[in-house]
């Protein structure tokens, strides 16, 4: 049984992502699947009568709150209490769920009819292994506790503390000390909250920190009548239009249905490259982490990011003293325990529209990018922070494959495309990426949602590139069996 994605279970609420599923995750959850996970740095919270919680929430599509009160009735027949926190940002629900479990009941951008579920421990996405755990006790089946073992859910309210703590943080990034004016004041930001989560954080948490904001699609509504909710240049049309017609607005912000995501807009009304903003943000971090002394003499600071992240974040890296660490996509808080475990120092990980602040928290969060990006650019303007990253021109292509001749494929591909590039260094652990010696690279790996093999590319020849690579996939998707 193959359930978990690369973020969470996600699909039609109607035919997948069903109640009847929510109500089997939640017994699975519940009965203590991965007890390893127990054990957690804040400490695993408990009621007087020494039931486990988990907190669920979830976000405003319709379908939310039948799957909601059917992951309550899974968890709470297994004797571990369920703690209702309502309508949250993802990240937010993450915040809420140091210390015990959590789930979270999102499909994030997808359209409305969609809905989703992803699991927390102690404020960390489970990993791979705690889901595959999960999906082996759906498959076998989970029986109650005993009748009297039963808990009834409680109510909690995680907005006040995590948007203070997001405050506090970014304020800390900015070096504000507390008699200080506000980080963002006199700054005005538009938001396109794109009728999302991050309609009850990010305005307030940028208020708080000074700003003014002007906020489009603000409001919580499942059906994203104002756009649809995944964040692109196409359906962040109106804010970038703002943006070009308005005089005092520097740049703007848009986020996905659950707030994980970010993009940023600059004043021409331009979308901002995603590793732009991701190479800006991982120097200031290597940078902050070898001034303050963060990290022993012998340690360089390290970022972890995904296979098609660009070199630019590599460059911006290597210029401030850290290194980049890669790892599969869906697995950045793995890369993170990995790295630490064997001594590393983690300043900041990230896949593209997705970054976790590390020090801050093991979850991915576009509120805390929100805040912390809008101090930065108040501090050096946007020009100047993005004016040493390197922008060579970049593609994305997705070539059809069925799901079925995926493997074969890749097997072709990995002999036929290193054969086609020998100049190239060739790294096969997360699909099959190519780094060339100007530091142009190209990347292919599956699709593991849909019948695809992406291919990423970026180079001052991409075109060529990537008519090249393309030829060579699409051959060997039509050879593979």
């Amino acid at each position: 049984m193959d359930l978990f994605g690369t973020a969470g279970i996600r699909g039609d609420a109607r035919t997948r992502v069903t109640p009847r599923l929510a109500l089997a995750v939640g017994q699975a959850l519940g009965t203590g699947i991965g007890e390893q996970d127990s054990r957690t740095e804040h400490g695993r919270r408990e009621e007087p009568d020494g039931a486990p919680e988990v907190v669920i929430a979830r976000d405003g599509r319709d379908t939310g709150p039948a799957l909601a009160a059917a992951m309550e009735a899974g968890v709470a027949s297994t004797g571990v209490r369920p703690v209702r926190a309502g309508q949250l940002p993802t990240p937010a629900l993450a915040f809420a769920s140091r210390g015990r479990r959590g789930v979270m009941l999102t499909a994030s951008h997808n359209p409305p009819h969609d809905n989703g579920i992803k699991l927390f421990s102690d404020g960390s996405e489970f990993p791979r292994e705690l889901e595959t755990a999960i999906e082996e006790a759906i498959a076998k089946g989970t029986a109650p506790a005993a009748w009297d073992a039963w808990t009834e859910a409680e109510t909690t309210s995680v907005l006040p503390a995590y948007r203070r703590a997001v405050v506090e943080y970014a304020s800390t990034i900015a070096g504000i000390e507390p008699d200080d004016d506000p980080p963002l004041a006199g700054m005005r930001i538009a938001v396109d909250c794109g009728n999302g989560m991050a309609s009850l954080a990010t305005p307030p948490v940028l208020r708080e920190l000074g700003a003014s904001v002007l906020t489009l699609n603000g409001n919580v509504d499942g059906h994203f009548p104002g756009r649809e909710s995944k964040p692109t240049p196409e359906s962040l049309s109106d804010l970038r239009r703002f943006l070009a017609d308005a005089d005092d607005v520097p740049f703007g912000i848009g986020h996905d249905g659950d707030a994980d995501r970010i993009v940023l807009v600059d004043t021409d009304g331009e979308v901002i490259h995603e590793d732009t903003v991701l190479a800006i943000l991982a120097e200031e971090y290597v940078r902050q982490s070898a001034a303050g002394g963060r990290r022993p003499e012998t340690t360089d600071p390290v970022v972890v990011t995904t296979p098609n992240a660009s070199s630019r974040i590599d460059e911006r890296v290597r210029t401030a003293g850290g290194r980049v660490e890669r790892v599969r996509l869906g697995a950045l808080h793995e890369g993170i325990a990995g790295i630490e475990a064997n001594g590393g120092d983690v300043v900041f990980a990230a896949e593209p529209w997705k970054h976790i602040h590390t020090a801050f928290g093991r979850w991915i969060d576009g509120v805390a990018s929100a805040a912390v990006t809008s101090c930065l650019v108040a501090r050096e303007s946007l020009d100047t922070l993005r004016e040493p990253v390197s922008a060579r021109p970049y593609r994305k292509v997705s070539v059809d494959c069925p799901d079925d001749r995926k493997v074969d494929a890749m097997e072709r591909l990995s002999e036929t495309l290193p054969a086609a590039f020998p100049e190239a260094d060739v790294s096969t652990e997360h699909g099959i990426r190519l780094s060339f010696p100007d530091d142009s690279w190209l990347l292919v790996r599956p699709s593991g949602t849909e019948p695809y093999v992406r291919l990423y590319a970026e180079s001052d020849d991409v075109d060529d590139l990537v008519d090249r690579a393309r030829g060579k996939i699409e051959s060997a998707v039509d050879t593979a069996q």
